[in-house]
């Protein structure tokens, strides 16, 4: 079991997390009861269920907690938003390390089918189906700056601002936090000039396709990177359809797996510069 904890759970992301987790309340001070799961070991169980894509029942039990701890506590750790401060702190990590690129960033929006919940619509795109919407901004290396979630009907133009101002501050190599881009770059979906106006109030340079006039594919040499990322969202299972009633749960799944695409990054360039850690 403590191989697969700490092939799910690297030393880096948790030491990462316990910046984040709130501390545990002990509510038998006496003693007595069963021993508490360890946080490390639900937060794998967790990690499991986000890139395996099985419920919190289809649990294997070599985790050594049951499914309803794992499912308790991810519930509350998504009510108190410890996934986006841990997302947060990934990104002030790889901000001071370098690892961010703010000369260009991307915007794409993916439509996932679901069952039912908050923050679902039928899908104009898919025959009516019930589904909702991931909408992401990128940076020019395709990490993930801020996401968000919607019903599928939800036109991709208005989920642009929300995303710009949900860019978080920062941290730089040098000098303030940044949270603007230098151009952004999108589609014929935001093909509007109040949205161009609104990116240039905010410093931002809009590269966005105007619709008959452009060709679709001038945005290929910059557009590729934020759908590689959206396929490594996709790597994490729980992602290929909406199960989740709750649209905070929806939520943090999504904001798991943004995380562990930045992790990635670094403990690679962890890897390459030992020295920096």
């Amino acid at each position: 079991m403590d191989r697969l904890v700490e092939q799910l759970v690297p030393d880096e992301l948790w030491e990462l997390f316990r910046r984040v987790v709130p501390p545990t309340v002990v509510h038998r001070p006496q003693g007595g009861g069963r021993r508490r799961a360890g946080d490390r070991e639900v937060l794998a169980a967790i990690v499991f269920v986000a890139t395996s894509g099985c419920t919190s029942r289809q649990l294997p039990p070599v985790f050594g907690a049951c499914w309803q701890t794992v499912y308790k506590r991810f519930a509350r750790w998504s009510r108190e938003r410890v996934w986006a401060r841990l997302y947060r702190v990934i990104l002030d990590e790889l901000g001071a390390r370098g690892q961010l690129d703010w000369s260009r960033c991307v915007i794409v929006s993916v439509s996932i089918r679901a069952l039912k919940g908050h923050l679902t619509a039928p899908n104009p795109t898919d025959r009516g189906k019930t589904g909702s919407k991931i909408h992401l901004i990128c940076d020019r290396t395709g990490l993930p700056n801020s996401l968000a979630i919607s019903g599928a009907d939800l036109h991709d133009s208005q989920a642009l601002e929300p995303l710009v101002r949900g860019i978080p501050p920062i941290r730089s190599r040098r000098g303030q936090r940044r949270r603007r881009p230098a151009k952004m770059h999108g589609d014929k979906g935001y093909d509007y000039d109040y949205l161009r106006r609104k990116l240039r109030e905010r410093g931002i340079v809009p590269r966005i396709a105007r619709r008959g006039i452009e060709s679709s594919q001038r945005l290929g040499s910059h557009r590729w990177v934020v759908e590689r990322t959206m396929s490594w969202l996709a790597g994490c299972r729980r992602l290929h359809r909406r199960y989740e009633r709750k649209a905070e749960h929806f939520l943090a799944f999504a904001g798991i797996s943004a995380a562990l695409i930045c992790l990635r990054r670094f403990v690679r360039a962890d890897a390459q510069n030992p020295s920096a850690s």
